[in-house]
């Protein structure tokens, strides 16, 4: 489902300390794809199941994955986790 406008990205605060763990050239990817990718078609993301349903996620390493959910009526992403796998 492609949108011409791009969607807002808010993050959880667990999603913030994330990020602060981050090494600098992994935030410039995240930002990368949080702009280039997710904001423009959040659906890229694999849809979750199970305990995470509802979820999405998109990859940032081999091991870490970004967690986001989107608001299609807010026309809003929200990153749940961007440095772990699934939340483990």
């Amino acid at each position: 489902m492609f949108s011409s406008k791009p969607y807002s990205i808010r993050f959880s605060h667990q999603a913030k300390k994330d990020v602060e763990k981050l090494p600098p050239l992994l935030k410039k990817k995240l930002k990368d794809i949080l702009i280039e990718v997710i904001a423009k078609d959040p659906y890229e993301g694999k849809s979750l199941l199970g305990d995470l349903a509802g979820s999405y996620s998109y990859r940032l390493t081999f091991k870490d994955r970004i967690v986001y959910q989107i608001d299609q009526k807010e026309h809003t992403i929200f990153i749940e986790r961007a440095r772990t796998h699934y939340g483990q």
